[in-house]
């Protein structure tokens, strides 16, 4: 038995069909409707089942309309889908991966890489405009220690050739003398010149900022990741003092006892909830440089990129963060503070490298490409490939993605080398081999003319699963763009790859008869295209061998 291409529910389109309605009653209405209704060019068959009125498309046409679409719209399918027609084209400023300088990159920054990286992918894929924006921790009393620890046990030489490694290498040093006296004392005075804008302070620390920057770009380029604009806290901490002006002339500042600036975001300005934007001594701290900065920054992207939506990608433990800094503006009086958007995710647990916990976004990306390589050179029918580091890390890293994308974002997992780099079963590996292999068909049988297609040739229900799969792929793109979460994506490529797997082998190209091998090259071209776009989406380069 086939499956019907669409089914309409009679509950949701009776009036008053309340849960008292009876089943059969439905089933009565639904057989009733189907025979008023007459098949056409397109319906070639209505059918009913419990409640329900099936619809099955005339199968030439579907074929037809499909291929067509695929082969017409190339990386633009389903993209120009009518789901789309109605959605304004917007401009969207996304900040996220944001690590901070001389502190280790930890796993949390890793998941607002390549979540950043889909949001801004897919709005792009979309038609958007979108600004990408690396917001650094690259200010603070921590630099302080890290610039007393650089006079102490930094090393020119390693700072240019591993800034990221030389920096932590510092800070932990450093921060084994903390607590002695005489290194706060130092410390303070070298963060004090940095805000007073001392010459040769700050030229070390922007050393270290520079230096940083270019090793960021060389690693979140292995990852297909890149930035607009590397931003930071360092830049709003004069604008910050102006925001609290503004706070403060608005009324909406008030001081405790201690002299700690906060704002009372409580309903009932009973206090039961403020948000702490200024400590005691005059200086900005964490919470606060957190909030302080990050008000000022809203504030200057708005002035700057007049953007219609601005989307913050962290880990779920920063949502009150997020929460009080929208309410401070929108009391402040920013009406946009409601198109502001916190995309949170849960925490990752497990990921260890062979070296221990991870502290560099390189060791990751090391770990997952030798181990990628190990798996590879094990397999008995692994080919030669032209370039074997090269796709390990591709396929790696689609295995770490697609791990990483297959729940709700804001769930947290156990994270399992083995469980990501499985070649069977739904994992990021099982994709790049079914493109890969999709791929070698077009290599051996070379690429199919749509003109010269018969559809008549594929009306096996492997084939015809294939299609209708193709054809749904706009309502997944769409359900992402709403409510920006991955994992449909991910669960139609993964569906798209097993469909493709089965017809690979009941559907074969080799041996059929010419028009029959030339209308299955071109579904596979098709299912081969639509999953390379999906990946893409993601952030995974395809491969084509391995």
């Amino acid at each position: 038995r086939h499956v019907a291409d669409f089914q309409l529910s009679l509950a949701s389109v009776i009036e008053n069909s309340s849960s008292d309605c009876l089943a059969q009653d439905l089933h009565l209405e639904a057989q009733k409707l189907a025979e008023r209704l007459k098949c056409d060019s397109v319906v070639s068959e209505i059918s009913t089942g419990p409640g329900t009125v099936n619809f099955t498309i005339n199968r030439e046409l579907l074929a037809k309309t499909v291929l067509q679409q695929v082969w017409r719209d190339g990386s633009e399918y389903g993209v120009n889908s009518e789901l789309f027609s109605a959605v304004p084209r917007q401009k969207a400023v996304i900040e996220f991966s944001s690590p901070n300088i001389a502190k280790k990159f930890h796993i949390g920054h890793l998941r607002s890489t390549i979540v950043g990286n889909f949001i801004a992918n897919l709005k792009v894929a979309l038609g958007h405009e979108v600004v990408r924006i690396n917001y650094l921790g690259d200010w603070g009393m921590q630099f302080g220690l890290v610039g007393v620890g650089f006079q102490s046990f930094g090393n020119k030489e390693k700072l240019k050739s591993s800034p990221l490694q030389h920096l932590f290498e510092v800070y932990v040093q450093i921060n084994k003398a903390a607590d002695d006296e005489n290194t706060k004392k130092l410390a303070k005075d070298f963060f004090r010149k940095l805000e007073e804008h001392d010459e040769q302070t700050l030229s070390i620390w922007k050393q270290f900022r520079d230096l940083s920057i270019e090793e960021y770009i060389r690693i979140y380029k292995r990852l297909g990741v890149h930035f607009d604009e590397y931003s930071g806290e360092s830049f709003y901490q004069e604008k910050a003092q102006e925001v609290l002006k503004m706070l403060e002339d608005k009324g909406l500042l008030q001081k405790t006892i201690k002299g700690t600036g906060i704002v009372d975001l409580s309903e009932k300005k009973d206090l039961s909830l403020v948000s702490t934007v200024m400590r005691s001594d005059g200086t900005s701290l964490y919470i606060t440089r957190q909030v302080n900065p990050d008000i000022a920054a809203a504030i200057d992207r708005m002035n700057k990129h007049s953007w219609d939506t601005m989307i913050y990608v962290t880990d779920k433990s920063q949502s009150s963060h997020f929460q009080h800094l929208f309410q401070i503006l929108k009391l402040m009086g920013y009406d946009w503070a409601e198109r502001c958007q916190h995309v949170s995710f849960g925490l990752v647990q497990g990921m260890k490298t062979r070296r221990g916990e991870v502290i560099f976004l390189e060791d990751v990306l090391n770990e997952v490409r030798s181990r990628m390589l190990q798996n590879m050179t094990s397999t008995k029918t692994t080919k030669e490939i032209q370039d074997p580091v090269e796709t390990a890390e591709k396929v790696g890293l689609a295995a770490l993605i697609i791990q990483d994308f297959r729940g709700l974002l804001c769930s947290d997992y156990q994270f399992s080398w083995d469980r990501a780099l499985q070649s069977r079963g739904d994992t990021g590996v099982f994709l790049q081999y079914t493109h890969a292999r999709l791929h070698s068909l077009e290599q051996m049988h070379g690429n199919a003319q749509l003109a010269d297609v018969n559809v008549v040739c594929l009306q096996e229900p492997d084939a015809i699963s294939v299609l209708q799969h193709l054809l749904r792929y706009d309502e997944v793109l769409y359900k992402s763009s709403q409510d920006l979460q991955p994992r449909h994506i991910v669960s139609y490529l993964l569906t798209l790859s097993h469909l493709a797997a089965v017809a690979h082998k009941t559907l074969p190209v080799r041996g059929s008869a010419p028009e029959v091998a030339q209308a299955r090259l071109c579904l596979f071209q098709a299912a081969r295209s639509v999953l390379a776009n999906g990946m893409k989406l993601l952030g995974i380069t395809p491969v084509t061998q391995m």
